[in-house]
């Protein structure tokens, strides 16, 4: 059950990271971060570690396109 809500989290937060990788829209990584950060907590506690890797790789997307652009843009 813990990893069908990590998957669904990082489902939220990988439709709030694709478009934040336009310019000027990366400020919206930043509302993703949260959201990743539950979903990898959940997964962590779930007997199954695919809806924490899955969590793992959207925010490492998100990461690189804050570092990218400075953490703001």
């Amino acid at each position: 059950m813990l990893n069908i809500l990590s998957f669904i989290f990082g489902l939220v937060s990988l439709i709030v990271v694709i478009p934040a990788t336009i310019p000027l829209l990366g400020w919206a990584n930043w509302l993703a971060l949260p959201l990743i950060v539950i979903g990898v907590v959940l997964g962590a506690l779930s007997s199954s570690n695919s809806g924490r890797n899955f969590c793992l790789i959207v925010g490492l997307i998100a990461v690189v396109r804050l570092s990218l652009g400075g953490g703001i843009l």
